[in-house]
């Protein structure tokens, strides 16, 4: 508990002992706090409270159901400051209604359902400095609604249906909010509010923005513009340089041209999120050095080589990456779906490279040999790199590139024999210098080093990542999850909320399912292939966001079969070779045994052979005491199926029929 509040509570139970009256003038189904504050949250009641006590400074009077106000309903309230009349279901301000509130300074009217705000509806109220109107359905404001408010410092009317602003004259404004209303245009006149400090117009469907306008703002800080048709990055903003939070999200500008932000300097709050982004320049580090949040979800990031260095800048330079489970890779397929800021350096595809300086000692014998010739090749000339040792040396480049322009077969002839350890390449480049380029998941000077990636706490939207939750089994199209930590840990729970949701397609709707506690393990199936799913795990008719676990899987990818069969893990394939040779097998017997019994009863010309299977025996209508009955169901092979997969045999039995039209022995059943 904070110091000033403990400090507090003796002086209101010394308030409400001294002065016991003051309890008993508290308004009904309200709570009062001394003598200067009434909470009278979730009366449901429709009119306003009755006997507030004129002492009052401090009126909360949100969530009511409140319908309609009158002038009665403050008579007495001189000393009111602040008056909370939020979430109500209030439809009109009557003329004049708060004209006995002379020392009203704070009125929140947001989240009812006002429609029109009238000329005299805030008359009286000349020491207002904060009005809340926001998220209402306000279609109109009379021109000369807000001419007696020249105190005023903020006001916010987002999330309205206005369709244009009436003119402002309020010369000590701070802040305006018009954000999420269908105001296409504004002009100078509009805005006459000299020391404006932030001004939100996001959502407006703005084509462009009145460049005298902006430049009256000398004081502007804080900018919105997103969510418009801006089709141009603003000329006027590239001299903004006391911009601090600037938002220029989801407006069809096309290519970032980075020139434009070289005055913004001072920038700490930046939105450039549904740009179009494929990647992002080294160069941001040097454009924002005060850079504190940073937000470019929705963008279609290609995370290659290039982009390596973003996730360590975030973290070396503790810069909030806002919008996190939004800012994901598009390719190239091995990372589509993944959160840019959770991958690591290898992931990017950088090759992992280590550089092998050979230094020649210069001897009175013989001076230090330098390559100027190489057969069948005229791109390089190679040369030893200087050392500081007189031995051969090892050391990290900071940042190899293999050269493309040097014919693989030097690299095969001036390579060590086996330098490169764990699947990795040699490589020469323009100087001569080896280098080892590494497989992910290894490193060290010859890729010596096998990588064993810790489990790491991965934040998401619901929490951290906790391994309460895990995916054991993944196919490519189900996804076993593994529950039992999560249900042990929670002996009384009656159930468990599982919410998942694509992240790699444009669908991230997420869908919920609700698990007995009796199920420690369950199987989300009819999932996409090769697919990165977050799975959710919270305890049943509670918050998501309460107790919840997280865990991200990827299905794998459908492989065929080259008859077309899918398998869902190479490991199959093992399974079911040695399957299809022992069935061929047995039908190629069949078969042999078949030949042999025919032509031994053409030889025989009607003669029993007791070496013959017995059931052909039984086909043939022979029936004695010397073999058995047998009610085996014997169907021709051209009917047999095998996992839903018509197989042929050629039909040596005398009892099979060539095609349906000619009759032959039926089983017993029909």
């Amino acid at each position: 508990m904070k110091p000033f509040l403990m400090l507090r509570l003796p002086l209101l139970l010394y308030h409400l002992l001294l002065f016991p009256s003051m309890g008993k003038a508290c308004p009904k189904d309200c709570v009062c706090i001394g003598q200067y504050s009434a909470f009278c949250a979730g009366r449901r009641d429709t009119r306003m409270p009755t006997d507030v006590p004129a002492t009052i400074e401090k009126l909360f009077v949100f969530k009511n159901g409140i319908e309609i106000l009158s002038e009665e309903d403050f008579e007495g309230l001189s000393n009111l400051e602040n008056l909370d009349l939020s979430q109500n279901k209030l439809t009109e301000l009557p003329d004049g209604v708060f004209g006995p509130l002379s020392s009203l300074h704070n009125l929140d009217l947001s989240s009812n359902q006002i429609v029109h705000i009238s000329q005299h509806s805030f008359a009286g109220l000349d020491h207002l400095e904060r009005l809340y109107l926001f998220s209402n359905l306000i279609e109109s404001i009379h021109p000369e609604a807000f001419d007696g408010l020249q105190q005023l410092l903020e006001l916010k009317l987002q999330g309205n249906k206005l369709t244009m602003m009436p003119a402002l004259t309020m010369p000590k404004l701070l802040l305006l909010d018009l954000r999420f209303n269908s105001i296409p245009s504004l002009e100078p006149d509009d805005l006459q509010t000299p020391k404006l400090e932030s001004l939100k117009l996001g959502g407006l469907g703005l084509s462009r923005l009145n460049e005298e306008l902006l430049e009256s703002f000398s004081n502007l800080h804080e900018l919105d513009i997103s969510g418009n048709h801006l089709t141009v990055f603003p000329p006027m903003l590239r001299e903004a340089k006391g911009l601090i939070t600037l938002s220029l999200a989801g407006n069809p500008m096309g290519p970032v041209n980075w020139e434009d932000f070289e005055k913004m300097a001072e920038l700490k709050d930046l939105d450039i999120s549904n740009l179009s982004l494929q990647g992002l320049p080294e160069s941001l580090t040097q454009l924002f050095p005060h850079l504190k949040k940073l937000t470019v979800a929705e963008n279609p990031f290609n995370c290659l080589c290039n982009l390596a260095w973003f996730p360590s800048w975030l973290q070396i330079n503790k810069i909030q990456l806002g919008r996190t489970e939004e800012t994901r890779c598009h390719f190239p397929p091995v990372n589509a779906g993944k959160v840019l800021e959770r991958l690591g350096h290898s992931d990017f595809g950088c090759p992992t490279t280590t550089t092998v300086t050979t230094r020649i000692v210069k001897t009175t014998v013989a001076p230090p040999v330098v390559i100027t010739s190489l057969p069948n090749t005229t791109h390089a000339v190679l040369h030893p790199k200087p050392s500081d040792n007189s031995s051969t040396k090892f050391s990290h480049d900071p940042a190899p590139t293999p050269s493309a322009s040097i014919d693989p077969e030097l690299r095969s002839t001036f390579c060590p024999s086996n330098i490169c350890l764990n699947g990795g390449t040699c490589w020469l480049d323009h100087q001569g210098s080896v280098e080892c380029i590494c497989l992910p998941g290894t490193s060290g000077t010859y890729c010596e080093i096998e990588e064993i990636l810790p489990h790491e706490d991965i934040p998401t939207e619901f929490g951290i990542v906790d391994p309460e939750i895990t995916a054991s089994v993944v196919t490519s199209s189900s996804i076993l999850l593994d529950l039992h930590r999560y249900i042990d840990m929670r002996p009384h729970i009656r159930g468990v909320r599982l919410t998942y949701r694509n992240l790699s397609g444009p669908d991230k709707r997420p869908k919920t399912l609700s698990v007995p506690p009796s199920y420690p393990e369950y199987t989300l199936r009819g999932l996409q292939s090769n697919t990165t799913y977050s799975v959710c795990a919270s305890p049943l008719n509670e918050p998501e966001d309460i107790d919840s676990a997280c865990t991200e899987a990827q299905t794998v990818s459908q492989l065929r079969t080259p008859t077309g069969a899918r398998l869902e893990n190479p490991k199959l394939t093992k399974m079911l070779i040695p399957a299809v040779a022992i069935l061929l097998l047995l039908i190629l017997v069949a078969i042999a045994v078949g030949v042999a019994c025919f032509m031994h009863k053409k030889k025989s010309k009607g003669h029993i052979d007791l070496e013959c299977d017995p059931s052909q025996l039984e086909l043939e209508g022979l029936e004695n005491g010397a073999l058995p009955q047998k009610q085996e169901i014997i169907l021709c092979p051209s009917t047999v199926q095998n996992g839903g997969l018509d197989y042929e045999v050629p039909l040596m039995q005398d009892n099979c029929t060539a095609n349906n039209n000619t009759s032959g022995l039926r089983p017993s059943y029909f």
